[in-house]
């Protein structure tokens, strides 16, 4: 049920679609608040429905753990779902179930959030249950206990997710060299003798320091209005008392460039079929949102899809892949990496690939990107910020994870004139400047065990 964003595509699209739409009407536009004791407040207006989703997120994620704790951040938001003083073990799902509601939890590097989504009359319920384990959550040393249990939960999650899958063992791999001495090193997850080594204590000074009103932000969309949100937000969350250790300190930093040129493999007889990657440098849209929406732009255009440049030539034409694209993590508050990718066709050695990836790559770039093409992906982009907009819970989970970064809503309300404003000029030069010759990189390659295939 609880999740943790491991990053690659899933969470680029969760963290880094910092998209929303242009010419907002008024009536959808958000309005936005701030508690007397700290507590954010933003409201997103949808009335097509009586339905609302309800998140509060908290300014702390995986990059703000202490040395040899990794993965309390998510270890953190399993026991959040566990006892409070008022409510039993397993009570907090079963209530919401019973109301026909829906609930999950997410963590990443930059954030952890909790999310409901419930008919509108129960919205005072959810806010009653989130202020509840805000600061009545209990965490003691019983064997038995919601931490300790929880403990062995995540022990066996990182078992089945990272180490029984070969290509997530291979982008931890990848991650803790391109993040070398960064927060952002260790996977979301932690280290499996860190969480081990996780004590109920940790669990309690974890609490105490970050889950306060002054460190969430809460986010409500759906068939509200700000004045109903404001009257049950003071009522709820309002009342409780800000802890005073919250100094807004993060360990954000500036990601070091790649100084040299690494390879990476990973071979295990669950792979079936083997995948080629380059990891280069990147950015965020945070850090630079210029570049960074130029990036994303020339990227869609090269590798973005089974109508990019590079797919179509190498896949439809050249049939040396079975796939090949470009991305890049920019939703991340520090730079993330820009990737390049290939599955090989059956026959096709990896050398082989490598060598025809790269050569068209030089090639496309060499030629530059249509005018046509870059319009097409530009009017995509902004589409998709538009049709968000059908998703109450899209439309909080962009605003509460930019927001909990440090972004703004004016970043968010102009997106759509912002790619729109990306020229031909700017994607190429973006694409050109990341990938050029000379540039270090990781190299990594997901491969059978010798003689599988």
């Amino acid at each position: 049920m609880k999740q943790w964003i491991s990053g690659g595509l899933a969470a680029t699209v969760l963290l880094g679609g910092a998209a929303f739409a242009d010419n907002a009407s008024e009536e959808w536009a958000p309005e936005t608040f701030t508690l007397d004791n700290g507590m954010e407040v933003v409201v997103l207006p949808d009335h097509r429905a009586p339905v609302v989703t309800h998140m509060v997120w908290y300014k702390v994620g995986a990059a703000d753990e202490a040395p040899g704790r990794s993965g309390i951040a998510h270890l953190f938001e399993h026991v959040m779902f566990k006892e409070t003083d008022d409510v039993a073990d397993g009570e907090f799902d079963s209530i919401i179930s019973r109301l026909g509601g829906q609930n999950n939890a997410f963590t990443s590097w930059d954030y952890t959030a909790y999310y409901e989504r419930v008919a509108k009359q129960h919205l005072g319920k959810m806010m009653e249950l989130e202020a509840e384990r805000m600061t009545d959550l209990i965490i003691d040393e019983d064997p038995e206990g919601s931490f300790i249990t929880e403990r062995d939960v995540v022990k066996e999650e990182r078992r089945q997710r990272v180490d029984n899958n070969p290509g997530v063992i291979l982008q931890e791999k990848v991650l803790a060299e391109f993040w070398k001495g960064h927060p952002y090193e260790i996977t979301v997850i932690g280290r499996m003798e860190e969480v081990e080594a996780l004590t109920p204590q940790d669990g309690i000074d974890f609490y105490k320091k970050y889950y306060s009103p002054e460190n969430a932000i809460l986010v409500v969309a759906g068939d509200v209005t700000g004045e109903e949100v404001k009257t049950l937000a003071e009522q709820h969350y309002g009342v409780i008392e800000p802890s005073g250790l919250v100094d807004g300190s993060r360990k954000w930093t500036d990601v070091t460039p790649l100084s040299e040129t690494v390879e990476l493999t990973h071979s295990d007889p669950k792979v079936r079929q083997p995948v080629w990657y380059r990891y280069f440098d990147g950015t965020s849209q945070k850090r630079d949102r210029e570049f960074s929406l130029a990036l994303e732009v020339g990227l869609e255009v090269l590798g973005g899809g089974n109508t990019s440049l590079l797919y179509v030539a190498l896949v439809e034409d050249q049939k040396v892949a079975v796939n090949a694209g470009t991305f890049a993590w920019t939703g991340l508050h520090d730079q993330g990496p820009a990737v390049i990718y290939a599955t090989p066709s059956p026959g096709v050695s990896m050398e082989d690939l490598e060598t025809a990836v790269t050569t068209e790559i030089a090639n496309l770039l060499e030629a530059g990107f249509s005018d046509e093409d870059v319009e097409r992906v530009r009017n995509s982009m902004a589409a998709e910020a538009i049709y968000a907009r059908d998703s109450q819970q899209s439309m909080a989970n962009l605003f509460g994870s930019w927001l909990a970064i440090g972004g703004s809503i004016e970043d968010l309300m102009t997106y759509s004139d912002d790619v729109r404003a990306v020229s031909t000029e700017d994607a190429l030069a973006a694409v050109r400047k990341t990938f050029a010759d000379g540039n270090h990189y990781i190299e990594a390659q997901l491969l059978p065990a010798e003689g599988e295939l």
